[in-house]
């Protein structure tokens, strides 16, 4: 039988700002290890420190435009666009447009704070 989600559950997220993660499905919501959903409002100027993560993220911009830095420079993903950023690459997110952003994230496997090695401050 197929299972529903009611709602999602909304996780703290990490950054100089408050941003919104509503997790449909994961570890926290439906405890799924396996993947993640979740979709993300990120203010303008928001800032999350850099992460090697042991997991591939798939992105898809809803709104606004969403900066992913690596080890190789920066890409701009606008909204109607996506990115995949791959297991035990550097990486970092932001929002430093006027709007901010609206996202889609989906972790393979589920995002872990104890699987995304944030960099230290």
């Amino acid at each position: 039988m197929p299972t529903k989600i009611n709602k999602p559950t909304i996780i703290e997220a990490a950054g100089n700002k408050p941003k919104i993660i509503e997790e449909f499905v994961g570890r926290v919501n439906s405890k799924t290890e396996s993947v993640s959903i979740a979709k993300m409002t990120s203010p303008s100027g928001w800032v999350e420190p850099g992460q090697t993560p042991e997991f591939d993220e798939y992105t898809l911009v809803l709104k606004g435009e969403l900066n992913v830095k690596s080890l190789n420079g920066e890409i701009t993903i606008k909204a109607g666009e996506g990115i995949i950023t791959h297991k035990g690459e550097w990486v970092q997110y932001s929002t430093p447009g006027e709007e901010g952003a609206e996202y889609i994230a989906v972790c393979l496997p589920a995002f872990s704070p104890d699987t995304v090695y944030r960099d230290e401050d």
